[in-house]
C-alpha cells in the first residue's frame, strides 16, 4: 500500500467568494484529505474558507487590495522587512506585487519545515520564490488554470486610452516573472485541453510537462431544489463585473434585446461592482434600470437557492480556462446558455446537447438563444437534466484530487530516480 503524501499547498490569495482560487483550494484540500493524505494550505489574504480550518496556515502580507480600502497605504508599523517594502513600492508604481511577495514569504516559512512535507504544490502564484524553493531542494508542481496573458490582451483591447493601456501594462508586469517560473516547473496540471494549448502557445511551457485534469463541483451542495419555484424571466450569471474577459457588457446588451420579446426578463449577477465602475451608466443607457441586480457575499446555500430561482444561467465569457460557474449551474439542474470562449465547449458540450452555445462577443446571438430557451419550458427541463448528468459523469472534485495525487507520485518517483542516477 502506498504511503500517504504530505503536501504544502500554496495559494497567494484565497478569496472564498470570487476569483476561483479560494473555491478551488477549499475543495482540493477537502478531497485530498479524504483520500488519506495530509495537506496544509499556505495562503495569503484574503483567507480561503476551509472545511477543516486546521488545514490553513496563514501567510500574512500587507493585504494592499482588501475591501473596502483597495490600494491602501499601510501604517509604518505594518512594514516588517524588505519584502513588505518592495511589495508596497511595486503597488505604488502601478504593478501587482502579490504573487512575488507571497512566494518570498512562503519560501521563508517552508525553510524550517523540510521534514514536514514531501512536495510543494503552487496554485498559479508562479513567483520567483517558487524557484528558490526548488533550489532549497523541494519537489514542486503547480496548477495553471489558464494563461493570464489572455486576460491582459483582452483588457488591453478594451482599454479606452493610452494612459489606461500604459497602466494595464504596468499592472500585468508580473506576467514576465510567471512565464519564466512556469517554464521551469517540471509538472503542471491544467484544467482543459484549451488551457493546455494556450499555456504552451503563450507561456512557452512544454506540452509534455502538462497534464489535463478537469476540475469539478460539489455535487451534493450544488443540486436541484425542486421545492423552490422558478421566477419567470430570471437570468443568473456569475461574473466579475468590471473584467472584460467575463463578457458582462455583452450580456447586458443581449438582455436589452431579450426584453423586447420577453419584458419580464431580468438578471441577477453574482459579482461585485468596483468603485467608479462604468456598469451603472451602461445599465442606464440600455434602459435596464430595475432589471439588473448585483449580489455579493452570499453563502453557497444561498447561491444554490438563486440557481433554483433562475430559469436560465448564462456564461457570457469571452474566454474561460474552465468555468466553475458553468458546472455549478449545470449541477443545480439549471439550463445553461454559454459562449464558446476558450474551454467552455469542453465543459458544457456541443450546442443543444446539455446547453445552448453561441459565439463570444455577439449580443444578438446570445439574445436569440436566451429568447429560445426562455420561451420553451420543455427545452429548459431537458437541458437542466442533461446538464446535471454531464457534471456527475465528468466533473467532480474527487476525480480532480485523484489526478493530482497521481501527478504528485509521478514527480516524487522522478526525483527519486534522478537522485539514484546521480549517486551512481
Amino acid at each position: 500500500m502506498s504511503q500517504p503524501l504530505r503536501i504544502a499547498w500554496l495559494v497567494y490569495r484565497g478569496n472564498p467568494h470570487c476569483g476561483g482560487q479560494g473555491v478551488y483550494t477549499r475543495y482540493v484540500a477537502r478531497e485530498v484529505a479524504a483520500l488519506g493524505h495530509h495537506i496544509e494550505v499556505l495562503s495569503g489574504q484574503p483567507w480561503p474558507q476551509m472545511d477543516d480550518p486546521a488545514q490553513l496556515v496563514e501567510v500574512p502580507g500587507l493585504d494592499l487590495y482588501r475591501q473596502p480600502d483597495p490600494f491602501r497605504v499601510p501604517h509604518m508599523s505594518e512594514f516588517r522587512d524588505t519584502v513588505d517594502m518592495r511589495e508596497f513600492a511595486i503597488m505604488c508604481a502601478a504593478g501587482f506585487p502579490e504573487p512575488w511577495a507571497f512566494s518570498q514569504r512562503a519560501r521563508r516559512l517552508l525553510k524550517g519545515r523540510r521534514d514536514d512535507f514531501d512536495l510543494v504544490h503552487d496554485n498559479q502564484c508562479l513567483g520567483t520564490g517558487i524557484l528558490g524553493m526548488m533550489k532549497d531542494g523541494w519537489p514542486v508542481t503547480a496548477t495553471i488554470h489558464h494563461p493570464i496573458t489572455v486576460d491582459r490582451e483582452l483588457e488591453l483591447a478594451h482599454a479606452g486610452s493610452f494612459r489606461r493601456r500604459l497602466s494595464l501594462r504596468r499592472w500585468y508586469g508580473f506576467l514576465g516573472m510567471q512565464i519564466g517560473v512556469a517554464k521551469k516547473i517540471p509538472r503542471i496540471v491544467t484544467v482543459s485541453e484549451s488551457s493546455r494549448r494556450d499555456i504552451a502557445a503563450q507561456m512557452g511551457v512544454p506540452v509534455a510537462n502538462m497534464t489535463v485534469v478537469p476540475i469539478g463541483v460539489d455535487e451534493a451542495r450544488f443540486r436541484p431544489m425542486p421545492h423552490i419555484a422558478r421566477i419567470p424571466g430570471r437570468l443568473m450569471t456569475t461574473a466579475s463585473a468590471d473584467v472584460p474577459l467575463k463578457g458582462l457588457t455583452f450580456l447586458l446588451e443581449a438582455l436589452a434585446k431579450v426584453r423586447v420579446e420577453c419584458p419580464q426578463a431580468h438578471l441577477v449577477v453574482i459579482g461585485r461592482l468596483k468603485e467608479g465602475s462604468g456598469m451603472p451608466a451602461l445599465i442606464d443607457s440600455l434602459g435596464l434600470d430595475g432589471a439588473v441586480e448585483f449580489v455579493t457575499g452570499v453563502t453557497d446555500e444561498r447561491i444554490v437557492e438563486l440557481y433554483a430561482e433562475a430559469e436560465v444561467a448564462v456564461v457570457p465569457s469571452l474566454y474561460e480556462g474552465f468555468s466553475l460557474p458553468a458546472v455549478e449551474a449545470m449541477a443545480c439542474g439549471v439550463p445553461v446558455v454559454a459562449t464558446t470562449g476558450g474551454a467552455l465547449p469542453e465543459v458544457v458540450g456541443p450546442d443543444g446537447e446539455s446547453a445552448r452555445t453561441v459565439a463570444p462577443g455577439d449580443p444578438s446571438a446570445l439574445a436569440a438563444a436566451l429568447v429560445d430557451v426562455l420561451s420553451d419550458e420543455q427545452e429548459r427541463a431537458r437541458l437542466g437534466e442533461s446538464g446535471r448528468l454531464r457534471v456527475l459523469e465528468r466533473f467532480t472534485w474527487r476525480a480532480h484530487a485523484v489526478g493530482l495525487v497521481e501527478m504528485w507520485r509521478a514527480e516524487l518517483a522522478e526525483q527519486k530516480s534522478q537522485r539514484a542516477h546521480a549517486d551512481r
